[in-house]
């Protein structure tokens, strides 16, 4: 998923910062316990737009991971369920309704070895999950026409589909999805079938083979013009407006690029048979990386007239999920950083490879910037391995650090372990856990593999600490014994969770009239001197010129 990175960004940064400072906390679990595993759902729906009504008609197969399974709880929000069934039998089974939730009773308990389908048929007026766009007209032209599309993440599924909502449960899915004639429905998958009915209506049948997390599955209804492109195999459609024909080509003209690039970059082929990308009104994000069928903001794919290299941005982050999101899918909310700040980095990595390395310094300092103007004065903080997660509604509010900060930080492992290690790191943790879910420890052993490095102490400080190192510089030159001395201060506050002091291998460059040098520092301790043989008095002093370690400040004070 993806903030607005356009002019909206500047007035969601302000709305986070006015939230309130929740305590951190440590130790907590915030993965979800099941004694089920769900295997399929077929998801069988159509709609009453007037009414903002949803029609349902979900099967839910599964097999329990315990003996004696005698009850099955799932998420469900709203629904009014009219039956709930045992297939193939047809049998009727018991359920209530409690805590946002259906818990259906068996008649009979049930071991692992079993695979059980439970069919419900329920109708709802969702809050959430499902949204009804009107037509809009501007100067008497149609802005966009009437659409319903759905969002999934973090927790939206369980509006319309009865499910274990939580992204550690991976399923195949399937979608029948009846509309009006003349409109089109995009789900996940393959289009199996179009069936023409007899009521002036039309059903899309759509199966996704690969299991994913639930949060992932998308629905978008509408009247839209199919433009069709191909990366080898892979069919890839842009859904757009009629009349919106040359936009899809400035906005994604480059996804098979983009989708070769992320193929070279990680070894790792696209996983899927099909990229959608379907653009939407009223959407409150810029993105979201439904799988398969790509959900974008019209606003933000509009921007492509005036800037297409940052909508770009924002196709390559949506596609890079295709990998580190949907691929690999974060264990639980705590590690949601695994997806976003990988997605924010590859915009940068695309960047490098298609307009060179100055180009993806900008991308990387940007997001640096972006991340440190919200430190400045947002109420919300966290570390990226996001100890406030318990609190989901909220796990986006403060998304510079989730994503912005996140992208910096893979960018100084790069830099750390160097390029080889990075990508061969990339590659074993998408190898080893594709299609399975992950947490930052299964990226931890992948790049320790590969840079045959201890890094547990930069996991530590950058991933479950908070904050970031501010380095005061104090320097004085003895022109006696041309000795400089620097003495570099970390004066970050020393507030939970924040550490007192940042481990920084850091290369400065010196500069006096006659010369320029280069010295390697080690910044281990939150205060400490170092003393460089240095002919002539300096005349200016840059920490890290290279940016190798971007999410940091420097003040440098007068020479004494």
């Amino acid at each position: 998923m993806n903030p607005k990175f356009s002019l909206k960004l500047f007035l969601l940064v302000i709305f986070v910062c006015s939230l309130s400072l929740f305590a951190q906390t440590s130790g907590q679990n915030f993965n979800r316990s099941s004694n089920f595993d769900v295997q399929n759902y077929t998801i069988r729906v159509s709609f009453d737009h007037a009414n903002r009504k949803v029609f349902g008609d979900t099967t839910v197969t599964f097999k329990p991971l315990v003996a004696q399974f005698s009850q099955l709880e799932l998420d469900a929000v709203g629904l009014d369920f009219e039956s709930v069934k045992l297939e193939p039998e047809n049998y009727d089974l018991q359920f209530r309704t409690a805590n946002d939730k259906v818990y259906v009773t068996f008649n009979k308990a049930y071991t692992p070895n079993n695979t059980i389908s439970v069919r419900f048929k329920y109708t709802t007026t969702p809050k959430k999950g499902v949204y009804f766009v009107n037509e809009k007209k501007f100067n008497g032209k149609i802005v966009n026409t009437a659409q319903i599309w759905t969002q999934g993440e973090p927790d939206e599924a369980r509006y319309w589909i009865p499910s274990f909502d939580f992204p550690s449960d991976k399923a195949t899915s399937e979608q029948i999805v009846t509309v009006k004639k003349g409109e089109t429905a995009i789900g996940n998958g393959e289009l199996l079938e179009k069936t023409e009915n007899a009521d002036n209506t039309l059903t899309f049948h759509y199966k996704m083979n690969v299991p994913h997390s639930i949060y992932l599955v998308s629905l978008v209804v509408g009247k839209y013009i199919e433009i069709k492109d191909r990366h080898k195999e892979i069919p890839l459609t842009y859904f757009v407006y009629t009349g919106k024909e040359e936009l899809a080509q400035k906005a994604f003209g480059k996804t098979k690029d983009i989708m070769r690039v992320f193929e070279e970059l990680t070894g790792v082929a696209y996983p899927y048979n099909k990229y959608d990308q379907t653009m939407v009104a009223d959407f409150p994000l810029g993105g979201m990386e439904n799988i398969t069928a790509t959900t974008l903001a019209d606003s933000e794919i509009s921007f492509a007239e005036i800037n297409p290299r940052i909508t770009g941005d924002l196709v390559s982050h949506e596609l890079a999920h295709s990998w580190f999101g949907n691929l690999v899918t974060c264990e639980n909310w705590a590690e949601l950083w695994l997806n976003e700040g990988f997605a924010t980095f590859m915009e940068a990595a695309f960047r490098e490879k298609m307009y060179g390395r100055e180009d993806y310094d900008w991308k990387i300092n940007t997001d640096a910037r972006a991340y440190l103007a919200y430190e400045a004065v947002g109420k919300r903080k966290h570390a990226l391995y996001n100890q406030l997660a318990g609190d989901v509604d909220k796990i986006f509010d403060a998304f510079p650090i989730t994503y912005n900060k996140g992208g910096a930080v893979l960018h100084t492992l790069r830099e750390q372990i160097g390029d080889a290690a990075f990508w061969k790191g990339v590659n074993i943790y998408l190898s080893r856990h594709k299609f399975k879910n992950v947490g930052t420890s299964d990226l931890q052993k992948a790049m320790e593999e590969a840079s045959l490095k201890d890094l547990n102490w930069f996991f530590k400080q950058w991933i479950y600490s908070a904050g970031h190192p501010k380095l005061e510089v104090n320097q004085v030159y003895d022109s006696k014994t041309k000795t400089l001395k620097l003495t570099v201060n970390q004066i970050q506050k020393l507030e939970e969770n924040t550490p007192s002091a940042f481990i920084l291998p850091m290369e400065i460059e010196i500069t006096t009239a006659k010369e320029t040098k280069f010295e390697k520092l080690e910044i281990k301790n939150r205060t400490e001197t170092f003393s460089i043989k240095l002919k002539n008095k300096p005349t200016e002093i840059i920490f890290d010129k290279a940016e190798k370690i971007p999410v940091k400040t420097v003040k440098i004070n007068a020479l004494k």
